[in-house]
């Protein structure tokens, strides 16, 4: 065989090998391409998408009034917390949080997805609200994980700190804090509001979160995150809950104050600005019966939110993977305000 003949069959044999490798890296993607219909397109997404603006309940709403702080479980429409809707894919797996105010509203929304994400969970929440909670503890428990239940009322400073403590205890640890309790009376005046009135909410919305903060802070290591939930009512305040409002205000202030101060040490805080939601705040003397019956009406969606639409926002803001994102304030007010 001449040098050119050598030459020529060795090329071959080389392109030969060329060619079965790319038939056999080929081959997977032919698969996943006759998987999803060719064309390498991604699989039809498992839930069909829905109108935001018919999935729920929208107003007129009946009249209907519980004594403080009401219960999730006896109102109509009930509100959906993703009971039956949220599933999870292991986001927090193996992480632990605290939240107060879990048995209802956006808390009990939280709950039910950072259980199914795979976190263990500790709920705070009142003696009164128990029924609720009980359900919410069955619910983390039926996802596989630890849920923890501690009543009582934050607005005790020596109560918060055994909050903390027993939740530490409890769950062997502390990685998310998600203060969302939050107290909401409406006075059509401010010469209505008592100062015992007005001492509560902000026992309640701002001291109970900075005992809670405090208290939690030794337990924090890097990567833990602190939740804030705050409110439309913060930019856009309405005339009768003068006191609530400050509040929310406040606390979307030490959501961005606190970023600042603890992202040196690698502690992430954020916050959720929900619009009008469905949840027993309304109902237990936070909006009068005119409101409750037309509540949610005034915005672009034409409906209030339900708590399991937030559900997913409390998760990324406490997921690792969103790791810069701090200091941030996440709106979902059905195209109304700013966070």
């Amino acid at each position: 065989m001449t040098d050119n003949e050598t030459n020529l069959s060795r090329r071959r044999a080389v392109s030969g090998l060329g060619a079965a490798g790319l038939a056999v890296a080929a081959g997977p993607l032919l698969a996943a391409d006759a998987a999803t219909g060719g064309g390498g397109a991604a699989a039809a997404p498992a839930v069909p998408l829905e109108n935001p603006l018919t999935k729920y309940p929208r107003p007129p709403f009946k009249s209907q009034e519980q004594p403080w702080p009401g219960l999730a479980s006896k109102m109509d429409p009930r509100p959906d917390h993703g009971e039956q809707s949220y599933k999870g894919s292991g986001r927090l797996k193996g992480l632990r949080a605290l939240i107060t105010g879990g048995d209802s509203g956006m808390g009990r929304a939280a709950a039910i997805a950072y259980a199914r994400e795979g976190a263990d969970v500790a709920i705070n929440y009142l003696p009164a609200e128990e029924a609720d909670a009980r359900e919410v503890i069955e619910l983390i428990k039926k996802a596989g994980q630890k849920g923890v239940a501690i009543p009582g009322d934050l607005r005790d400073e020596a109560f918060c700190q055994k909050l903390v403590a027993e939740t530490v205890r409890q769950l062997g640890g502390l990685d998310i804090v998600v203060n969302n309790a939050g107290r909401q009376q409406q006075r059509q005046s401010i010469l209505d509001l008592s100062t015992e009135d007005f001492d509560a909410t902000m026992k309640t919305n701002i001291y109970a979160p900075f005992w809670i903060i405090k208290a939690a802070l030794p337990h924090l290591k890097p990567g833990s995150s602190i939740i804030g939930s705050t409110s439309e009512q913060a930019n856009d305040p309405s005339a009768n809950l003068y006191d609530y409002a400050q509040t929310k205000a406040a606390t979307t202030n030490y959501v961005r104050s606190l970023a600042k101060q603890l992202a040196p040490k690698g502690i992430r805080v954020n916050g959720v600005a929900p619009g009008p939601i469905w949840t027993p705040l309304q109902i237990s003397g936070g909006a009068t019966q005119e409101d409750v019956q037309k509540f949610g009406g005034k915005t672009p969606m034409g409906r209030p939110g339900q708590p399991a639409e937030l559900g997913s926002i409390y998760v990324q803001l406490a997921d690792p993977q969103a790791s810069y994102a701090t200091g941030q304030v996440y709106g979902a007010m059905g195209g109304n305000g700013t966070p």
